[in-house]
């Protein structure tokens, strides 16, 4: 690969940054227990932000290189960086949806802007061409979605880093399958992998919003750059981030079936309900990396081999995993 010799140095750069964050949130951004945490003591938050600054000195020198697009680089860079100023805002002040909202339209508008949006989808021999005028507002809507329920995804230790390296290194693997190079990926997995170093179960820092909005951004940004190079990799990214869009979005769905205000703090995703069942953040961790590792990535090789088939890998990972979180009380109020 053109990028292992930069992991290492931005490994170490989000590994040190992220201890620094961490003596900077002890004294500014504790985050304090409360009914609706899934932890028992304060623990600062904010490491997020070492991922992103280490990740896009990573993406900033490969661009000098010659290995990354003026295209990607302006959305991960631009779109990114708003993205973790509001998530950063949002950590210190608790920012109502009000002005979260239209400024995460906004990058995710920028994206769509560099990148183009998503508008050809293979469905078996055929694919399907959606009219720009349609495409536009619907990836930017699923851009933003992508940021919010990736931030709803971080609320136990370790498992929005563990999705990011595992997500990050499977789709590079996958596109090296079909000699397609997506500059990055590897880098993105690097800095995610330094912050686990002080976020693995038991977390002496959290994420929070500047760091998981910015990789749910990040990965949209990817799924725009992939599919563009090739349009199978729509599934591909359905596939590999099936653990996270399922859970959120069949639990947003329930809530809002339910009445719930859905704005509303809770811990009614699955893996959160699965984590007090258990009483283990790790043992969920590992298990959303398994299911990662042993199952979604097998799935994704295969779509990508079996393009024909592409859909109903994606759509057996979307059922497979929705029965899962169904089963585990997806969208209820937890009673443990």
């Amino acid at each position: 690969m053109f990028e292992l010799w930069l992991t290492g140095p931005v490994f170490i750069a989000a590994w040190a940054g992220t201890e620094l964050m961490r003596r900077y949130g002890a004294k500014r951004l504790l985050d304090l227990p409360n009914e609706r945490s899934s932890h028992s003591r304060p623990v600062p938050r904010g490491g997020g932000v070492a991922i992103v600054v280490a990740f896009l000195g990573g993406t900033i020198t490969l661009w000098w290189r010659g290995l990354m697009p003026d295209d990607l680089l302006l959305a991960l860079l631009v779109g990114g960086g708003l993205i973790m100023s509001v998530g950063f805002w949002d950590d210190h002040v608790n920012l109502p949806a009000q002005i979260r909202l239209p400024l995460h339209l906004s990058a995710a508008a920028l994206a769509v802007a560099l990148l183009g949006p998503i508008q050809r989808i293979p469905f078996g021999e055929q694919t399907w061409l959606v009219p720009t005028w349609l495409a536009w507002p619907l990836t930017v809507v699923a851009l933003t979605w992508l940021v919010n329920l990736y931030n709803f995804m971080d609320g136990i230790d370790g498992i929005a880093a563990v999705e990011a390296i595992s997500v990050s290194c499977a789709a590079t693997l996958v596109g090296s399958v079909i000699a397609t190079y997506i500059p990055g990926l590897i880098v993105l997995a690097a800095a995610a992998l330094g912050f686990l170093m002080l976020n693995w179960p038991p977390a002496r820092i959290f994420m929070g919003d500047a760091g998981s909005g910015f990789l749910g951004y990040a990965f949209g940004v990817y799924l725009l750059f992939a599919t563009d190079a090739d349009a199978r990799f729509v599934w591909v990214w359905l596939i590999l981030l099936a653990v996270f869009w399922v859970d959120a979005t069949v639990t947003l769905v329930r809530r809002a079936l339910a009445g719930e205000r859905l704005l509303a703090a809770h811990r009614s995703h699955a893996y959160q309900l699965a984590a007090l069942r258990w009483r283990s953040h790790l043992r969920v961790t590992l298990a959303v990396l398994a299911l990662n590792v042993l199952v979604l990535l097998p799935l994704a090789a295969l779509a990508v081999v079996r393009p024909n088939a592409a859909w109903f890998y994606a759509t057996a990972a979307a059922i497979g995993i929705t029965v899962l979180v169904l089963a585990l009380g997806a969208g209820h109020r937890s009673t443990l």
